[in-house]
């Protein structure tokens, strides 16, 4: 038998461990391409679910480099706004193909939170209530007398039905836009009142509001008031 020199055994070693050393570098250099994927992949769904939720949350659906309502398309526009008072939360759509000058100063009034903390300081049961920061006089006078006759209204006509949002009409200033919300059919309240919306959840906190015990002069005798209002594109 022939024997082997120790030279050509050396030789086939290396050949025999050099295929193994490969092998192992290509799985530690796939190991890592695969975990750096899966970490790229981890990293880009938290962000975009996080996105998401935040966004579903606040009703909030914003466009990259754009303002939250910062010259936003008119879809884009908030179609809901929800009154967080003290007696609980009253949720309104907003007529924004209808009015969409004074849907856009009620959102800009919003967002400077204009109406924290704003009061209801009229409150006429079976007619409306009104929050504001300054009460014309005459103005429970004229509320009442609009409300006598709300049993003689076409109940079909939007700007009759109850549970109506309304502001003043003329000209406004930031004090001067004041919230008016109707528990009752109203008769000629287009007159006076631009309805810019409609309750569409809460009307049982409207009719709560509506019950509190006034004075002479309609004014609540305890303190109730909007806490806070959130812009929403859904309800």
């Amino acid at each position: 038998m022939a024997r082997i020199k120790p030279q050509a055994l050396l030789q086939q070693s290396k050949k025999k461990k050099g295929p193994a050393r490969m092998n192992l570098t290509t799985i530690i250099l796939f190991s890592l391409i695969v975990v750096l994927i899966v970490f790229f992949l981890f990293s880009t769904y938290r962000h975009w679910t996080h996105r998401s939720r935040f966004q579903s949350d606040n009703g909030l659906f914003v466009s990259e480099g754009e303002n939250e309502y910062g010259d936003p398309k008119k879809s884009d526009v908030p179609g809901y706004a929800v009154l967080n008072t003290s007696k609980g939360h009253i949720a309104v759509e907003l007529y924004k193909e209808s009015f969409p000058e004074v849907v856009d100063e009620f959102i800009d009034l919003c967002q400077k939170g204009h109406f924290n903390g704003m009061p209801f300081n009229l409150v006429i049961k079976h007619t409306v209530i009104q929050a504001g920061k300054n009460q014309k006089f005459g103005a429970s006078e004229d509320w009442t007398s609009r409300g006598k006759h709300y049993s003689q209204l076409d109940s079909s006509s939007l700007k009759h039905k109850a549970f109506m949002l309304g502001t003043s009409k003329g000209k406004r200033d930031n004090k001067g836009f004041e919230l008016f919300i109707t528990t009752a059919p109203i008769t000629n309240l287009n007159e006076k009142v631009i309805v810019f919306g409609r309750v569409v959840k809460g009307e049982d906190v409207v009719q709560e509001i509506e019950e509190v015990d006034t004075d002479e002069n309609y004014e609540p005798k305890s303190s109730i008031g909007i806490i806070n209002v959130s812009l929403r594109q859904k309800i």
